[in-house]
């Protein structure tokens, strides 16, 4: 008889929406009645927005419920468990019939995340149950040799997912060609953009693919020394990680002759990062683990040739290595299989910003924007109208309603003006003001910024104060064409990625909505009634019914009028704070 197991997700997202709360009572619920199922944990299978995510297992299938608060777990417990009566209502997806997030989950095609939110990441049998650990045995046990583990990531077609998109096989290829007795494979786990979480999650939900991934890497050039570069802000991650560690030594897949591979000697430590965005390019990366401070250097040499203590060193990103032994396992044809002719696989995405469904998402390489942001997304908040996308954080740049189209590979995505970067998406609807996101993410990179390079240092904070100046309803003539100058000279003279990409959330909202930067600079106007010194309030006289529910909150006292008698506000005295607006329940203050 199958034993029933009832699995709660424990991801960041998850304990963030109380899953931590519905696990105890859970917990509570099968001690005091003594019920019979197995309680398990594991962590997010990407439904961010339907956490906390409770999945039942039993002898007729498997059953997914969202929105498990407390109360809700002891109803699903209770009628579940005890009366075997799944609950229809609070099902988000099953394989045995159509649930809420069908769609969803049917749509994606899961290699990275293949066992994110299916098992417990922090037990190493359960990883090997889903086949971890076979692609290295493979090796093993086959005697495949270093050149042809190399050739099979470069069939694949597999690049680089953390922004730059290099061909991962090649990066291998250049390590391995730099003979020396010590050579390093680092995980760059410093995920920065605002609205990226895809390497927290899968570091929390499946850290030995990420030490496999490495493992592989490490024997394909010949490695003896591993380190992954994890911010300190991810501490589940960091936790999941080093227990991981712990259980791949005690198990002996890291030390001396590893998988009886004679003298393959291999282990991998954690450094923690303090949170420097500079710091996820690779010369910056490699100087903080140094222990200098984290700032890049000029290229050549490159990290294959002097990397780590200037000795060969290859640097994959998190997705990057989860998705090796799934090819290892699978052949590059099976990869390949999947994406466009020069961007293959799958990526994954986090969908964050005004979409209904924000979390995280794999689909293969070809699919449009839109079906990603409509079809798994669920469309706009509130049924608003899309505006824009904003792909690869602060390097990268926003692509336009018009332009959804686009398919997602990194070619196309380019040409747009925007990069894939490491997978955000951050999806923006029409009460989004482009000029005030083009100020948001320069703010972040001129705050980023090393300040080795004059470009970068100065140059952005100028951008920044213009920004500043038309975003207050004091842009004068000329500052668009500054900015562009501007964008031009940082991207062609700084020294690393940061620089030569801080300009682009600039120049994609110049080229796509510069009429709004117009009407903030022209009209002293916000189109989309964000940027405050450029609104007016005032009150509506048919709408107002004397309430003084705005007079009373008002800071400035800016609002008159008697009770149960229309308002007004004195321009002169308002400082614009929205106060009225956001108190009002009669729709009475109108913002112009």
């Amino acid at each position: 008889m199958t034993t029933t197991k009832v699995i709660v997700g424990l991801g960041s997202c998850g304990i963030a929406a109380g899953a931590g709360k519905t696990y105890e009572k859970i917990k509570a619920l099968k001690d005091s009645e003594n019920l019979g199922f197995e309680l398990k944990k594991t962590s997010c299978v990407g439904m961010c927005y339907r956490e906390p995510l409770v999945e039942i297992i039993d002898e007729t299938g498997s059953y997914l419920y969202g929105d498990v608060d407390e109360a809700r777990a002891i109803e699903v417990i209770q009628k579940h468990i005890n009366q075997h009566e799944p609950v229809k209502d609070y099902i988000v997806y099953t394989d045995l019939f159509p649930a809420a997030e069908s769609d969803y989950m049917d749509s994606q095609v899961k290699i990275v995340l293949r066992n994110c939110g299916y098992m417990d990441p922090e037990s190493i049998e359960e990883y090997e149950l889903r086949e971890g650990y076979k692609a290295i045995r493979k090796i093993a046990d086959e005697k495949i040799m270093h050149e042809a583990v190399i050739r099979t990531i470069l069939d694949s077609g597999l690049r680089g997912r953390g922004g730059g998109g290099f061909p991962t096989g090649l990066k291998w290829k250049l390590a391995y060609g730099n003979k020396s007795e010590e050579k390093y494979v680092i995980c760059n786990a410093d995920e920065g953009d605002p609205g990226a979480f895809m390497d927290r999650s899968i570091l929390e939900g499946d850290p030995h693919a990420v030490l496999e991934g490495m493992i592989i890497a490490a024997y394909a050039i010949e490695a003896t020394g591993g380190v992954i570069y994890c911010r300190a802000e991810y501490p589940l991650a960091i936790k999941r990680l080093n227990i991981a560690l712990d259980q791949a030594r005690k198990k002996g897949y890291l030390g001396k002759n590893i998988f009886g591979i004679a003298g393959f000697h291999f282990d991998i430590y954690i450094k923690e990062g303090a949170g420097a965005f500079v710091c996820g390019e690779e010369t910056a990366l490699m100087a903080s683990i140094e222990g200098e401070r984290g700032m890049p250097r000029k290229r050549p040499p490159f990290p294959a040739a002097s990397g780590l203590w200037k000795k060969p060193t290859n640097i994959n990103n998190v997705e990057t290595y989860a998705n090796v032994p799934w090819i290892i396992l699978n052949g590059a044809t099976a990869y390949a299989k999947y994406g466009t002719e020069k961007s293959k696989g799958t990526k994954v995405f986090a969908l964050a910003g005004k979409v209904k469904r924000s979390g995280l998402v794999e689909v293969p390489m070809g699919m449009t924007l839109k079906d990603v942001i409509f079809k798994l997304g669920g469309g706009i908040k509130n049924d608003k109208r899309f505006k824009a996308v904003q792909m690869g954080g602060p390097s990268g740049g926003c692509i336009p309603e018009f332009l959804a189209h686009t398919i997602v590979d990194y070619d196309s995505v380019t040409a747009t003006g925007a990069i894939m970067g490491s997978g955000g998406m951050v999806v923006m609807d029409e009460t989004t003001c482009m000029v005030d996101v083009a100020k948001f993410f320069l703010d972040f990179t001129q705050k980023e910024s090393c300040g080795k390079c004059t470009f970068c240092r100065i140059g952005t904070k100028r951008m920044l104060e213009i920004l500043d100046r038309i975003t207050k309803g004091e842009g004068k003539a000329g500052d668009i064409e500054k900015l562009e100058e501007l964008s031009h000279q940082i991207k062609e003279n700084s020294l690393c990625g940061l620089g030569q990409t801080a300009p682009n959330p600039v120049l994609t909202t110049l080229k796509y909505f510069r009429d709004e930067y117009e009407a903030h600079i022209t009209a002293k106007r916000c189109p989309a009634k964000v940027c405050k010194p450029l609104l007016t309030y005032t009150v509506i006289p048919e709408n107002c019914t004397g309430c003084m529910v705005c007079a009373r909150n008002c800071p400035s006292n800016a609002i008159t009028g008697e009770k149960k008698q229309v308002h007004l506000i004195h321009q002169e005295l308002c400082i614009k704070c929205g106060a009225c607006f956001t108190k009002c329940k009669f729709s009475a203050i109108l913002v112009e």
